[in-house]
């Protein structure tokens, strides 16, 4: 951890501790000084006049700033204890922060890390759903976690019982990367024989809270725990939960974060699928039956070593997927050009034009350009 990033910590962790300073309004304070060292370098009056706030909160972030020394003190404690850890912080204000995390609307402004945290993880999809799942969500959460992995996409969910910890142990198994977003302190495990599971992730991925160590695994951190599984991802799967489940509040925030959501449908008798299904009646997810489905929709590609190889004659291709393999070369072709010569909406050549793309037999180049691979 570099020095401006522990002092911003210290700065931010104190700021927090004022009854009417959280997230947002410390945001705030921050654009209207323009740096968080402007920010803690000012006098009341202008915590009035530039903050725009009142005398009573002027008062209390004066006094704060007067005793930082203290506050600091009892941050740098935790520091240590993160470091005996192996943990590491990440703020708002760091280059490594992840940048999908930092575009929604409540972003922490502290990350506890335990692991690494790549670039290769902004090309992620968060997995989740009931934590008493039943032999066919296990099943699907097993498949949809397994092929997202081996296509080097990183697997997010929140390490609880259930489908959370199949998803995670499929990405491992397949030698893929996975976070954990935790509702607790770095330094509890929960559930507790999810301990190797733990220590597995961090290897291969990381284990991130907002939460200071010691903080228990209340049941009102989760909801908080949720919005930063979804703000992670580029989407979220949402597999077996029941209409209140915690699975759905996580479905909501991925929504409200204008992030695609998919579910998967399932037995309309069974109480574990009555979240999903909603999901998909209510239009507020989309029907997912192929790991396909879900690249196709965040336009992700497939690893070449998928279908490569693949004779044409072995595959097997729609009308309008061949009829687009058919006007395709070797030497490139503007997508244009394809739909003008296939007689397709450009749209119609794109969603065939990726779907060939996922066999293995086109090859995309810059600028919308197509050949066969």
């Amino acid at each position: 951890m570099n020095p401006e990033s522990i002092n911003i910590f210290y700065r931010v962790k104190a700021l927090l501790n004022i009854s009417g300073v959280g997230i947002i309004r410390l945001l705030s304070l921050v654009e209207k000084f323009g740096t968080l060292e402007a920010l803690f370098n000012s006098t009341k009056k202008e915590l009035i006049s530039v903050g725009k706030i009142s005398e009573k909160l002027a008062d209390k972030i004066d006094s704060v700033i007067s005793n930082f020394p203290l506050y600091k003190k009892e941050s740098e404690k935790e520091l240590e204890k993160l470091n005996d850890l192996g943990g590491k912080i990440i703020t708002y204000w760091d280059n490594n922060y992840p940048q999908q995390l930092k575009n929604i609307y409540y972003p922490p402004l502290i990350l506890y890390l335990a692991g690494k945290y790549t670039a290769q993880d902004s090309q992620s999809v968060s997995i989740v759903g009931t934590r008493r799942l039943t032999d066919y969500g296990k099943t699907v959460a097993n498949k949809f976690a397994s092929e997202l992995a081996k296509q080097g996409i990183t697997i997010i969910s929140g390490m609880a019982r259930g489908i959370d910890s199949v998803a995670h142990k499929a990405a491992l198994k397949h030698g893929g990367r996975t976070i954990a977003v935790i509702g607790s302190g770095l330094d509890i495990i929960y559930p507790p024989e999810n301990k190797n599971l733990f220590n597995s992730i961090i290897e291969n991925g990381a284990v991130i809270s907002e939460f200071p160590l010691g903080t228990k695994p209340d049941a009102q951190n989760f909801p908080k725990r949720n919005r930063i599984i979804a703000g992670l991802s580029l989407g979220t799967l949402v597999i077996e939960t029941k209409e209140n489940g915690g699975a759905m509040q996580t479905a909501k925030f991925a929504f409200d974060q204008n992030k695609e959501v998919f579910a998967v449908p399932g037995n309309i008798t069974s109480e574990k699928s009555n979240g999903t299904n909603l999901l998909i009646q209510r239009n507020e997810a989309k029907l997912i039956l192929s790991t396909e489905d879900i690249l196709l929709e965040l336009q992700l590609k497939l690893k070449p070593t998928i279908g490569v190889n693949i004779p044409k004659q072995d595959l097997d291709l729609t009308l309008f997927e061949e009829k687009i393999y058919n006007a395709l070369d070797t030497i490139p072709k503007q997508v244009d050009t394809i739909a003008s010569q296939t007689s397709l909406s450009i749209p119609e050549t794109l969603i065939n034009l990726l779907s060939l793309e996922f066999k293995g037999i086109v090859q995309q180049l810059p600028g919308k350009m197509f050949k066969k691979a």
